[in-house]
Parts: C-alpha cells; structure tokens; sequence
C-alpha cells in the first residue's frame, strides 16, 4: 500500500473500518464454504476487535492517525468547557494580535528591505557630533557640492547616490490656482539604473539627465501616484507640472513596488537632483547620500576616506564662518562621518519611533507572557479535574509522550485560533497605529503588507504560545501516578507552588507595564501642559505664497481685507507660525565677537502680539513703520543670555549671519518666555523682528511668503477656511494658500508621540491589568473548591469569617507581594533605558511607584472577593454529610 493511500485512510476511517470488517467476514465465509466449523475458523482468526486494529494499524500512517484522534478529541474537549475555552482564546488572541502588530510596524520600518538591487550592501552616509546645545546628534543632511566630492573619493568602492528628504509640496496641472498637495523626492540620474528599477511606463531619468543644473526639467511619477491620482493612464506621457515655480515633464511612471528610500513615506513625483534651487549652495544640507557598497570592500577604510574628504569640505566652507564663534566652529567640525545600514531605507520616522516600538514590543512581550501564565494556570486547574482520565489511559497502555501530545494537541488548538482573531485584530490595530503617528494633515504612509514574512512570525509566534502555556500542563498530566489517581488521591503541592508562581510572574510583569504606563502618560500630561505664552485657542493660520513676492504694503491691506470677515476679531502676519519652524543666527552685542550661543528670530507685523495675546512687559510694540534690521522685541530669555538680566530697552544688538554681515537691531520691547520650535526644548533665547525686511541697500525686500494669523470668536476656526480661502483669491490672485490650521493643531502635534505611547501603554496596561486580575481569581476559585471541605470543618468549628479570609488569600497575598517587589526591582533597572522617552518625569518619584502598587493592590481585593464570599456561603453540614 502507498503512503498516499495510508494518509488518505487517515481521514476515512469508517469506511476503513467497514472495508476490513467485509474483509474479514469474507474470509470466514471463504473458510466456512471450504467446510471448516464456524467457530474453529473464528478461533483461528482471532478476536475480531484485535484483528481490525491490526488491520488498521497498518493500513494508516500510525503518528498521523494518532494526532487526529487527538484532535477530535480536543476539539470535544474544547466545546464541553466553553467559558473556558472562550476566555482562553480572546486573552491569546488580544495578545497574540498586540504582538503581531508591532512587529509589523518594526518590520515595516527597520526590517524589511527596499525592493532595489543590493539592498543588502545598502549603506546612509550620516555625521555625529554636537548640536548647537551642545548635545549629541545624528547628522544626515549633506550639500550637493559636499555629496559631489564624496562620491568622486568612493568611485571603484561604492556607487553614491543622492536621495533628498521627502517634502510635501504645492503642485499644479494647469494655470491658474488649481494647486494640490504632492510628496516629492530629488534622485540622483544614476539612482534609478543603479537600484535595478524597470519604468511601468515611459521611461526613467538617467544620468544624463542629472548633468547640468536645471537643464533637465524631468518627472516620474510612482506607480503608487498614477494609480490614486490618473488611474493607470497611460496618457499621462508627456504632461507637464508645475512645482515650486518650474515647470517639469512627465516621462515616464516608476515600478510598482518603488515609493522611494524614507520607510513611512510614499513619493509621488521623483525629480533629477540637478533640479533642486539649491544644488550648487554649499551651505545647505538638502540630501541624503546612500552608499551602494562593493563587495569585498572594507567598511572602515572606506569611511576613514569619505570622513577625510568630507571635514576637508567642510574646513574650507568654515573659513567663510565669521559670524560664528571659535567654539562653535569647532564643534561643528568635531563631526564624524558614519556609515549606517540602510537595507530599509533611512527616514526621520525611524529615528522618532526606534525607542518607542522597542518598548511598546516590551510591553507587549510582558502582556503576551501574562496571557500565557494565565492560560497555564487555567489549563493546571483543568489538568487536577482530568487525572482519572490521564490515569485510565496510562494503566491501559498510553505512553507518557502520547499523553503530552493528547494536551498539547489541544493547547494548540487553542492557541490556533487565537491567532487567528489576533489577525484580525492587527489588521485593524496597525493600520489604526500608523494613522495616529503624524498630524492628521500629513499622515505617515506606511506599507502593511500581510506577507509571508508576517504568516512566518504568526506561526513563530503560534508556536511559542502553544508552548509557553501548555507544556507544563501536559508533562504534568503526563506524570499522573494511576495508583493515587484511581483511589481518588492527588499530588496538590507541585501543583499549586507552579500556580502560585505564575501568579507571581504574573503580578511582576503586570506591575512593569503598569509602571511604563504611568510614565508615558505622565509624560505626555507634562508634555500637553507646558506652559506656552501665547493663547492657542480660536487661533487661524493661512500660509500664504506669492511667486513673485508683494510688498509690506500689500500684505498689511490684504490683512486689513481678512479682518472684514465676520466672526475674525484680530488679523496678523507672520513669516511662519510659532511651533512650525525656526530661523537662527549668532549675535554679537556691543560689536563684540559672535557669542557660542545662537539667537533665534521670527518676523512679525504690528499687532501680532496681541493677536497671540502675548503682553509686552516693557516698552512697546512695533509701528508700521519699523523695519529689520532696526527694530527688535526680544523675551526674557534672551534679556537674561545677552544682556545679563539688565534693561534691554534702548540697546542695541548685531545679528551676525555665517558670512560675517552684521544687522543692527534695537529693542524697543520685552515680552514673557514663549514655546518657539519644540516644546520638548529649553526656552530660546527669541527676537521679535519686523515682517517688513530691508535688503543690504536698504531697500525694501518683498516677501514671497507669510503666515497670516486670525483669531475668531463665536464659531469654530476652520469653519472660515472655504470663505477665506475664496476672498484671498478674489482680492488678490498672487496670493495663494498653501496650508490652513490651527495654532492648537501645532500645539497638539508636538505631543503625538507622546500621546501615541501613552494610548497604547494604557490600552496594554488595562489588558494586563484585566488578565492578572483574572488569573488571581481563577487559582483563588481552584483552592477554594479543592478545600471546601477543610472550611466547612473550620466553619463547623466556629472559626470567624476573617480567618476564613485569611486562609483563602494567605498563599496568594504572598506570591502578589513577591510580584509586586519583582515588578519594582524589574521597573528600578529598566528606567535608565526609556529615559529618553520621558518628559519632565523622574521615574523614582514615590507616586510613580505607589500609583501602580495601589491599582494592583485594589485588582487583588476585586479578584478575591468572589472566592471569599464563596468560602463565606459554604454549608458545614452538607460538607460534613459528603464526608
């Protein structure tokens, strides 16, 4: 017989069963026609029972027939404890689901590789030293002349290739102010042939096209973009865009799985580098420079090299720093060039949310490990209420390795269909994860595809739970002594110390979620309730461009034209919106050398303060006449940076830029300390100069773009977006609207990672919170039904209802306490690594520690209520009776 036929009688075996009884009765009648007496030819024969297993034994492959007897039986054991089975399933799965989850969003940003040729050997150029604080960062900006030279010194080593950072820009189709929102990305001309990558369409740009500065005025479109934005048309060929004031032809659509090199962003349009407005500066670090390396090439050398060149760069382009200080040149100098793996790509996202996916994988690690325990200690439970049927089987012939796959057959069962509903779930919670990363306005785009890298994780994963809470139940129930079982005895105490020490872990990992919990939300509530010094509320802002810039003048009346809006109170300018962007420069007082620390400067018209309801405490504000260089209003803090805390008004101070030219200011106001650029920075030293801006003749320099800024009152903010962005068109069709939100929606977007980690830690907690709390009340339930004839005795005897209580969570406070010191020595030494993520939190705090020991402590008292009212509610002499 086939092995393919012995599998297949696996699944068909009653009629197996029916072929081997016809056959055997046609050979007694074969033997009976012959003439032999029926019951010599049945005695010759054998028993008809040990002859159909013998038949079938070897008729069928024996482990696989075996497994699938355990699966029915499983499947009714399953279905004959419900609640059980059911409040198993939905804690695997919640976990199980968080688990996967995660590890999607780590393998679409760390793991998973760019679908380019050679990712493996894919290398970021980066360089670390000190920022302007002083602090160690990771620098991975590079000017195109500075990225021109290092590809020149790794030629015959590695193939450079020019990568800009993703921006999100204002496009057009047509003339007029048909403008839409575009993500785009500058490529070097050899990235596309160097990558591997086949156009789906047209053709792609080349290294012919990345020769001369705007010469080649070139697009391509991701395959992502023609298909949401032109439908797959192939009529796109040809078509020009407008971007940035240029005008760019489509040549040809990218290939379907290329969406550029930043995981968590998806370009549309990929432009030649040579077209950037920037591409000859020196002074500004627009790209990245992605290193294809050969192989057999030594990293080190190689990076020795590029590291010469590029400070060789650099010191040339520092000689021109006189307006820079000594000190800060030299840090600027101190750094080091790095070559980083880049297989995934290289994006800002990864170094925002490296740490905070590595501690919510922790937390959901413990969260799985809680839901495990939990199940074992229920699966221990049910294991004490089967030892007759595990002793029946043993004294009858089944192998201690046949029992341990009787329970893990149905463990796995259970743990299969948990990870099927934590699918569904991290179907669901990825997606939802990834919405929640970047302001609404400007999502992350990541890819989630459920592949076979995250079907292989699952069934890791799968695997490991089935383990983690089944293997002990069954090697237990697989040590079943027959004699003690059959005579109604049992071995309790192995039982119950394992059971009372997964409550122990229990409570210990739950306590370290607990605690992270309650750092990230603190973290986040400090984060929120920074003071700001400005009124956020009712507070409108419209970015603003004109091509070809407008005049003082002009800005001001169409700021006067805003104001005529019914429900707009105060109308303002700007160049750009607190909490949106910064713009520095050294300052020199009393025409002293440029001092280390940086000033920081934002332009804005009269009336700006009192439309940000900041208050001047000296002084006055600007007229609109005033002018920079002339006029400044500068905060406290920079009273107190550069001129020590004396009276500003009236004295004057030099901006000094990196060429050396100087600009002379005068303050002629002081006004409170207020969030600049980052709220988790330290307050900056910050210049209020004027909007109306003067070249280097004096001249009158007409801004291109501007925030304005309108407080309303009686009716929502956004809900003036359409009629404003209509009147500006309709006044003045220079003036077009790039961006419109709130000044709160820039307060709110400084704590989205904050507010993100905080959710999720909450929703972990809560769920481990939920799972130890049942699992205490599951083992306080076990030992009340295997004692209640030891408390019907007591309670016979007179004992109170307290030392009823006593008897029943004795064991169990103490494994709690146990947790609980575990958690806080656990939470104690992994503080030092998250504390990157905290904000204004210090970790060692009495309440931070007192506030998760309380909430365990109450979920204890909840979880063993129900088993000492119970033990209350026991009747003596009905226990007495049954003994």
């Amino acid at each position: 017989m086939s092995l393919w036929q012995r599998v297949e009688n696996v699944f068909r075996r009653e009629r197996l069963i029916r072929e081997i009884d016809e056959e055997f009765e046609s050979h007694l009648e074969a033997a009976m026609a012959a003439g032999e007496d029926p019951r010599e030819a049945r005695r010759t024969f054998g028993p008809q029972l040990r002859l159909r297993e013998q038949s079938h034994d070897q008729r069928v492959v024996a482990w696989l027939d075996a497994l699938r007897a355990d699966v029915v039986f499983g499947w009714r054991q399953l279905l004959k404890r419900k609640i059980a089975t059911t409040a198993a399933i939905l804690s695997l799965a919640l976990a199980i689901g968080a688990c996967t989850s995660v590890f999607r969003l780590i393998d679409a940003l760390f793991l998973r590789p760019l679908p380019v040729a050679h990712a493996e050997r894919l290398y970021a150029l980066a360089r670390q030293g000190p920022d302007d604080l002083g602090v160690l960062r990771i620098f991975d900006g590079f000017a195109h002349p500075n990225f021109t030279r290092l590809r020149a010194a790794a030629k015959g080593q590695a193939e450079l290739v020019a990568a800009s950072f993703i921006h999100r820009t204002d496009l057009t189709y047509a003339t007029g102010n048909e403008m839409e929102k575009g993500y785009v990305q500058f490529l070097s001309g050899t990235a596309f042939p160097l990558f591997g990558l086949q156009p789906s369409l047209g053709r792609l740009f080349t290294a012919e096209d990345d020769g001369t500065p705007g010469a080649h005025p070139y697009a391509v479109l991701s395959y992502n973009y023609w298909s949401r934005r032109f439908a797959n048309d192939p009529g796109v060929l040809g078509r020009s865009v407008h971007i940035g004031g240029k005008v760019f032809q489509i040549i040809g659509v990218g290939p379907v799985s290329f969406t550029g090199t930043e995981p968590g962003n998806i370009t549309d349009i990929f432009l030649p580098a040579s077209m950037n407005p920037d591409v000859v500066r020196e002074d500004n670090r627009w790209l990245r420079a992605l290193a294809i390396v050969q192989p057999g090439v030594s990293l080190e050398p190689l990076r020795a090299r590029l590291d010469a060149v590029s400070l060789q760069f650099e010191t040339e382009r520092a000689k021109g720093f006189a307006g820079m200080s000594p000190h800060n040149i030299e840090m600027f100098l101190q750094r080091k060039l790095l070559l980083q793996p880049a297989a995934a790509g290289i994006s800002r996202l990864q170094d925002d949310y490296r740490r905070p996916l590595v501690w919510l994988g922790v937390l959901v690690a413990l969260v799985l490990l809680i839901a495990c325990f939990n199940v074992a200690n229920l699966m221990t439970a049910q294991a004490a209420s089967r030892a007759r049927e595990m002793a029946l089987r043993v004294s009858i012939g089944a192998g201690r390795a046949r029992l341990v796959q009787l329970v893990l057959v149905e463990n796995a069962m259970l743990a299969l269909f948990a990870a099927a509903l934590g699918a569904l779930f991290s179907s669901w919670a990825a997606p939802f994860v990834v919405s929640h990363i970047n302001p609404p306005g400007n999502p992350a785009r990541l890819l989630l595809p459920g592949d076979w890298r995250i079907f292989v994780f699952g069934a890791l994963l799968t695997l490991v739970v089935t383990l983690l809470f089944g293997l002990s139940p069954a090697l237990r129930a697989s040590a079943i002594q027959p004699v003690t079982a059959l005579r109604g005895g049992e071995e309790p105490h192995a039982r119950q110390r394992s059971m009372y020490a997964l409550i122990a872990a229990q409570v210990a990992f739950c306590f370290v979620v607990l605690f992270f919990a309650g750092l990230f939300v603190a973290t986040f509530r400090h984060l929120s309730n920074q003071p700001l010094g400005f009124d956020a509320g009712n507070l409108l802002l419209l970015e603003t461009y004109t091509p070809h810039g407008q005049s003082p003048q002009a800005w001001s009346q169409m700021a006067e034209t805003l104001r005529t809006v019914p429900g707009v109170t105060d109308v303002a300018i700007a160049g750009w919106p607190l909490l949106s962007g910064g713009w520095a420069g050294s300052i020199s007082v009393n025409a002293a050398p440029p001092t280390d620390t940086l000033g920081w400067f934002v332009t804005i018209s009269p009336g700006w303060l009192g439309a940000m309801r900041m208050h001047l405490l000296a002084g006055r504000d600007f007229h609109a006449s005033d002018s920079f260089p002339g006029q400044a209003i500068v905060n406290q803090t920079f009273v107190r940076t550069f001129f020590h805390g004396a009276d500003p008004i009236g004295r004057t101070f030099e901006k000094v830029n990196p060429a050396g030219r100087r600009q002379l200011c005068q303050v002629i106001g002081v006004v409170p300390d207020a969030a600049y650029s980052n709220l988790h920075d330290p307050i900056r030293p910050v210049a209020y100069v004027p909007f109306r801006q003067l070249d280097e003749k004096g001249a009158i320099n007409p801004p291109e773009g501007g925030t304005f800024l309108l407080r309303t009152v009686g009716l929502p903010p956004l809900s003036l977006s359409t009629t404003l962005r209509r009147l500006i068109a309709q006044t003045n069709p220079a003036y077009r609207v790039t961006n419109l939100q709130t000044e709160q929606e820039l307060v709110d977007n400084q704590a989205i990672r904050e507010r993100l980690l905080a959710l999720l830690a909450m929703f972990f907690a809560t769920i481990a919170l939920l799972l130890a709390a049942i699992g205490l009340y599951g083992v306080l339930h076990y030992s009340v039904l295997r004692r209640e004839r030891e408390i019907g005795i007591r309670l016979s005897l007179g004992a109170s209802l307290g030392s009823i209580a006593r008897l029943v969570t004795a064991r169990i406070s103490k494994s709690v306490f146990a947790g609980a010191a575990a958690g806080i020595t656990l939470g104690m030494a992994s503080v030092r690594y998250v504390q990157t993520l905290l904000f204004g939190v210090k970790a060692t705090a009495p309440e931070m520690l007192l506030a998760p020991a309380l909430v365990l402590l109450i979920a204890a008292l909840l979880a063993a209520l129900p088993a000492v009212l119970r033990a209350a509610r026991i009747d003596p002499t009905t226990m007495l009776r049954a003994e």
